[in-house]
């Protein structure tokens, strides 16, 4: 009888069949597709649309949407506007695929702002201690005794609302997140042994922080950063509401809810449909964040 030998070149075979890490992760898949295919819509909105988004119509006023047709024989209910028309006869899909990129360009920028703040308040607290950790500390309290939404409102009110002024106040808001956070693993950090022997090579501070620490925590970074970037979605879309957000003609999905809540009796889907686009955009945020954070758990313990 011949015996059957494994060994190590079985064990590599075996592992270039496996899945890829991020792919045995539910939440990251499912929230990637669903951020891939809002984002695809956005950057390639002049393509799957046929109306312009601003183009007014007022005798194809709150036309209903397709499916109108089909359950209930409506008779305007047409391709033509596949999610019906606004009170202004605006298309509303022309509107949704094109208030995707509003959304999007508020949650990035503000994240990207929000993130260079607090990320450099965060690690310099970590990494020096004492009296920057102090200050720094003195810098997140005072943020966070400050309600977000009614420091913005008063800011936006008192300086007028456009797009830029919503990214910038949001982005001068939402970072103390980031400090804290990149307070605490830099503090870890700081304390390890690839930090020493750069020390010990005489790095400069910017080299050591920049080159060794920020690529080492770069994982809770990414998962804070689709956090916040769910939190300024939902801001500006609150302000939006309020009508201190974004201004018309624009095509906010936080303005279309404005708009549509004298209408939310007589046609409720004019506030179901940019309320369930807030709604997937968001959990796909989310569950990108929440599919990083185990995904990296996951290889560490590996």
């Amino acid at each position: 009888m011949t015996a059957t030998i494994t060994g190590p070149t079985d064990a590599v075979a075996a592992r270039r069949w496996r899945l890829p890490a991020a792919l045995r992760h539910g939440s990251l898949v499912i929230g990637g597709t669903i951020l891939l295919l809002i984002v695809a819509a956005a950057l390639f909105a002049p393509l799957i649309t046929w109306h312009d988004p601003y183009a007014q119509n007022i005798v194809a006023r709150r036309v209903p949407p397709i499916w109108y047709g089909w359950f209930w024989d409506h008779p305007k209910a047409t391709w033509t506007h596949p999610l019906g028309t606004d009170k202004l006869g605006r298309d509303y899909w022309t509107r949704l695929v094109y208030g995707a990129r509003i959304s999007l360009l508020i949650g990035t920028a503000t994240t990207i702002m929000s993130g260079l703040i607090g990320t450099t308040l965060g690690m310099a607290a970590g990494y020096f201690g004492r009296k920057v950790d102090l200050v720094v500390s003195f810098l997140v309290t005072t943020r966070l005794a400050m309600p977000v939404v009614l420091v913005a409102l008063a800011v936006v009110a008192k300086q007028g609302s456009s797009l830029v002024v919503v990214i910038l106040v949001l982005g001068s808001l939402l970072w103390d997140r980031f400090a804290v956070v990149m307070r605490s693993v830099t503090q870890q950090a700081r304390s390890r042994d690839y930090v020493t022997a750069a020390q010990a090579l005489g790095c400069s501070t910017p080299r050591i922080l920049i080159g060794e620490i920020l690529p080492n925590v770069a994982n809770p970074l990414i998962v804070i950063a689709t956090v916040e970037m769910a939190n300024a979605i939902l801001f500006e879309a609150a302000l939006s509401f309020l009508g201190l957000g974004v201004q018309p003609p624009l095509p906010s999905w936080g303005l279309m809810l404005a708009e549509a809540k004298e209408d939310i009796f007589f046609s409720p889907w004019m506030i179901t449909i940019p309320g369930l686009g807030l709604f997937a955009l968001i959990l796909a945020i989310n569950l990108v964040g929440d599919g990083l954070r185990d995904a990296s758990v996951s290889r560490g313990r590996a």
